[in-house]
């Protein structure tokens, strides 16, 4: 706390208000403070818990319990390791990824094996024991400075705090590169997951709103039509030329449909003939410039083609721009989408334009998405995909 201290009063002065009690320290370094007293409690119950599991279970591993009971051991590490994580996440702001859980196997002895051998389990098990004397030494030194070195506490605390987010992030993190794939994976699947939901109550509901009722009304007039031909000839003349103009729209209703579902020039003509294409549709002039020596993979080939037409569509819809350009090309193992338009900017990835979903479906497939949108303008959006080669025919 700030000492409370009178006035140096001037000759020509009235007394100052006091200054307000105030914290001496910010919310970081408290919550750093927090976590260094906290230690010595957390340290005490993980490296109780590491040594009676472990030298329990391997003492008693030549009994038909000692290895279960290993393994209990090892799955009740994975709930330590969590509240750790959770600790570190609350006061010290480090976010480490939750390792996923162990593959459910069925029967006792793959249940065995798989605990027994899970390297998350381990490595907590290793921080309660080597912890023990880090906090004992944080906590005395995180007490006797608070009380008597106060004034170089904050300094002490962030050192100390460091070297404790570096044992989370290294002991506490998912096991290795694999781990952390199969987590982003996971998350991915439920993106493209809920992408091809939302695609498919799309295509439903054009199809019952636009080209379905269009076809039903269709019907009614060629009934009435039949049922008018010999009693009124020039009437039924007229409804049957209604119900062609009718045929028109529904067919072109149709062929949009099946635009949005996969365009068919991005099939016979490859990228560059399709994004002309979609370009042509926009309100503002778009120079496309299209650099591919071959054609990437279908599937990379339509992600492309949607990114940049969701893009432009943003463009007519919100950049006020006059004009736009589209440049595609490849990258060692990397297919690039720039799109530019010189408007008025301050686009934001959770603007409400699309761009946060768009980002998400090109994160699915390993993809990225960069936006630079300053006030103003100009807006460029540079989107990346994997690159991968059409199979031979």
């Amino acid at each position: 706390m700030s000492a409370d201290l009178d006035p140096v009063e001037s000759p020509d002065s009235t007394d100052a208000p006091r200054p307000p009690l105030r914290l001496a320290y910010g919310k970081e370094t408290w919550k750093e403070i927090a976590f260094l007293l906290s230690n010595l409690f957390t340290v005490l119950a993980g490296f109780v818990y590491a040594v009676v599991s472990v030298l329990l279970g391997v003492a008693l591993s030549v009994t038909v319990i000692g290895l279960p009971l290993l393994a209990l051991g090892l799955g009740g590490a994975r709930w330590i390791g969590r509240s750790e994580r959770a600790r570190a996440r609350a006061l010290l702001g480090v976010r480490v990824a939750e390792p996923s859980p162990l593959p459910r196997r069925g029967g006792f002895f793959p249940w065995l094996w798989t605990s027994l051998k899970d390297p998350v389990a381990w490595r907590t098990q290793l921080y309660g024991l080597i912890r023990l004397p880090w906090g004992i030494v944080t906590f005395t030194i995180g007490l006797v400075s608070l009380l008597v070195l106060w004034p170089v506490l904050p300094f002490l605390a962030r050192g100390l705090s460091n070297a404790d987010r570096g044992m989370v992030r290294g002991l506490l993190s998912p096991s290795d590169e694999l781990e952390r794939r199969i987590a982003e994976l996971e998350s991915d699947r439920g993106v493209v997951v809920d992408t091809a939901a939302a695609d498919l109550r799309r295509i439903e509901r054009d199809l019952h709103d636009g080209a379905q009722a269009r076809l039903v009304a269709l019907a009614m007039g060629l009934g009435l039509a039949k049922e008018k031909l010999l009693a009124d000839p020039e009437a039924a003349a007229v409804m049957v030329d209604e119900a062609h103009g009718e045929v028109k729209l529904a067919l072109q209703e149709l062929r949009d449909l099946a635009r949005g579902i996969h365009p068919a020039v991005l099939t016979d003509r490859g990228l560059g003939a399709a994004l002309s294409s979609v370009s042509a549709r926009c309100t503002v002039p778009v120079k496309v410039n299209v650099d591919l020596v071959e054609r990437p993979a279908e599937a990379i080939e339509g992600i492309a083609y949607f990114t940049v037409s969701e893009l432009l569509q943003n463009v007519s819809k919100h950049a006020r721009a006059r004009s736009a350009s589209v440049d595609v090309w490849r990258a060692d193992d990397r297919l690039l989408l720039q799109v530019r338009d010189d408007g008025a900017g301050g686009a934001r990835l959770d603007g409400g334009t699309g761009l946060a979903g768009l980002a998400e479906r090109l994160g699915a497939v390993d993809g990225l998405l960069v936006l630079d949108s300053p006030d103003g303008g100009p807006t460029t959006v540079t989107a990346e995909l994997p690159w991968r080669s059409r199979p031979a025919a």
